[in-house]
Formats: structure tokens, sequence, C-alpha cells
């Protein structure tokens, strides 16, 4: 049977330490979990079982493992001392019989984006940028569906349009909407690629800013950074207007959804798991659905892909498109919204709709 190993690591630390180890997860503060993660070994979450293809009845297995280091720690310590560790979790992937390897958060972002993790390893590496494009750029226009947002007549935003996520995400988005904002923090890379998107579409309507007050003048939001903390508060967004988060750590303040009942806050990147997926792991998703990054792993894997993918900080549009058609083949699919870890319910899409504080 063929199989892959997805990395995790603890984002927020004594929640998501207390889901493998209860008993740390209680006692241990949050800095000390952040210190003894340099000095942990790679763990061995679960065993995932039932993927099954739609296309083709093919099922495959996999496992989660996590690398115990902290997004905060992967951003103090030395690259090379966090390329080590993402690389021993590999090398324990390796040893259970993995044909390929997906990593997960800041295991996908740190460094060169998984090149390095790549080379030192013998099975092939992806990130799961591709996928974790597609999904949340349709989630993003399906909550305008609902919203009644007509996309010929509104503008979306991107925040973190520079890194490789966030350059694809807005290249689509470019497609889809007749003004554009590129909100990312050095203007120069903002520049070349604003140049790049009006070289295909040939729009003047594409504006660039190192402002994240900027994105108050979108009604369609888009953010994929890798900031530790959150960067997106209610006093920057316009009413009414839908905020899609894909970055894991979270961009938005979980205050705007406490505050401002007239936005639409969306978790971006939740997937249905074709088959009947057993994770033997809570990650904070219901039954059967997993994040896109996780699932373009799994469907590479049912399609017998077993090459290096998604890598590096140069994401290619056709390369979304292709792990999108994949994907859909083996009967991945984009699941219901959720904002802050909770279902969205038509009460909330209401509420927003009558623009109630």
């Amino acid at each position: 049977m063929d199989s892959f190993a997805f990395i995790i690591h603890p984002i927020h630390p004594k929640r998501d330490v207390s889901r493998k180890y209860p008993l740390l997860g209680k006692f241990l503060t949050e800095r000390q979990i952040n210190f003894f993660s340099t000095f942990f070994p790679p763990v061995y979450i679960s065993e995932i079982e039932g993927i099954t293809s739609q296309a083709t009845g093919k099922q495959i297995r996999g496992w989660f493992l996590a690398c115990p280091l902290t997004p905060t720690r992967m951003m103090e310590l030395p690259e090379k001392t966090v390329y080590r560790k993402i690389i021993e979790t590999g090398r324990l992937a390796e040893s259970l019989g993995a044909q390929i390897l997906g990593l997960g958060a800041f295991t996908s972002v740190v460094g060169d984006a998984g090149i390095t993790i790549a080379k030192e390893l013998n099975i092939p590496v992806t990130t799961g940028d591709a996928y974790t494009v597609a999904i949340g750029v349709e989630a993003l226009l399906k909550a305008a569906e609902k919203l009644h947002i007509s996309l010929p007549h509104t503008s979306a935003a991107v925040v973190g349009a520079t890194g490789a996520i966030g350059q694809v995400c807005a290249k689509k988005l470019a497609e889809k909407v007749p003004e554009l904002y590129l909100i990312g923090r050095r203007t120069s890379a903002l520049e070349n690629l604003r140049d790049q998107i009006q070289s295909v579409t040939g729009s003047s309507n594409i504006h660039i800013s190192t402002d994240v007050n900027d994105i108050k003048k979108a009604r369609l939001i888009l953010t994929v950074t890798s900031a530790i903390d959150t960067i997106i508060h209610p006093e920057h967004l316009q009413s009414g207007s839908i905020i899609c988060d894909v970055a894991r750590p979270r961009d938005v303040s979980a205050r705007v959804a406490a505050v401002r009942k007239d936005v639409l806050v969306i978790d971006g990147g939740m997937v249905d798991i074709p088959g009947s997926v057993n994770f033997h792991f809570d990650f904070g998703f219901p039954p059967g659905k997993a994040y896109a990054c996780m699932a373009e792993t799994m469907a590479l894997t049912l399609e017998g892909r077993f090459e290096d993918y998604t890598l590096g900080k140069d994401l290619r549009l056709d390369q979304v498109n292709e792990i999108e058609t994949i994907a859909n083949k083996h009967g991945f699919r984009l699941s219901g919204f959720r904002s802050f870890e909770k279902a969205v319910t038509d009460e909330d899409i209401k509420r927003v709709l009558q623009r109630e504080y």
C-alpha cells in the first residue's frame, strides 16, 4: 500500500502539546515548552487510515509525525539547528516506509521552504503550498458568493503578497476582480509582483502598500504571512468584508470575530478527505477534514506522484492548477466554512449581510 507522512508541530504550545501529552500541556508554561522543544526528539503521533480515491478506489495510509519546535523557537534558533530537527523528523518518516513527506505550518516556510530538507532525505518532499493556494482562493470566492458580492464590481487584497503562497494567490485573484491591493514588507518585491500581474492582465488597478491599514480599501481579503503574532485587527476592516486567513499561526486577531459582527472571517484551507479516513489524532478539525497542505500530500500519494512537488519560494500558477485537477479527480473538496475552529452558520452569514455591529 502506498504511503505518506506529514510533519506537524505545536503552533499554540500549551494547547497543542496537550493534544498528545495532557500532563505536560497542563503543568508546563508556554515559555518552558518553547525552551524544552529544542531538546525534544521527533514524535510519532498517529497512523492515518481509510483514505480512498473516488476515481480509482485506491487506498493509502500515512502517519502524522511531530517536529517538536514551536514557531517562536524556529524563529530564534539558528537555521541549521531548525533544519536538523526537521530532517530528523523526516528520517523517522523514512524508517516507517513513507514514500513522500509533507511539511506543515512553519516547517514548510523556514529557510528555503523545503529545498534543503529535500536534499537531505531519501524520499520526496512537498510543502503543500500549491493546493493551499487553490483552496484558499476557492474559499474566498465561494464566501463572496454567499454574501452576494459581485466579483466584477469589487476589490480584493492579499496580505503577505510577496511570499510563495501570496504571489500565486494574487495572480489568481487578479483574474477575478478589477482592483487588487498587494500588501507586503518590501516595496521592491511588491513592485516586481505588480509588474508581473500587469503584464498578464493589463490592469492599471493593481496597488501596492507596506501598510496593513490599506486592506480597509478592499472587500475581499486573503492573508497568508509567516508572522508569529496577529497583524489584522478590528480597526483594519471595512463593514461587510470577508477575510480568508490561510496563515498558521493566524494573521487575524480573535478580537475581529468577537467585536466585528459585520465582517466574516473564515479559516483558509479546510478540505473534505475522500474515503472513511481516521487520523487517530485530534488536530482541531471535525472528522474527515484536513488542511489543504495535508491534502496535497495525500493527493500526490493517491496519484503515485512520488516526486519533490511544491518546494522553494517560486510557486507556479500551472502547478496550482495541476494539483487542483489531481485533487478533484480523487475526491478532495473544499469543506464548509469555519472561523476560529467553529463552523460558520447561516446566522453568521445573515448577520454580515445585514451589516449589524
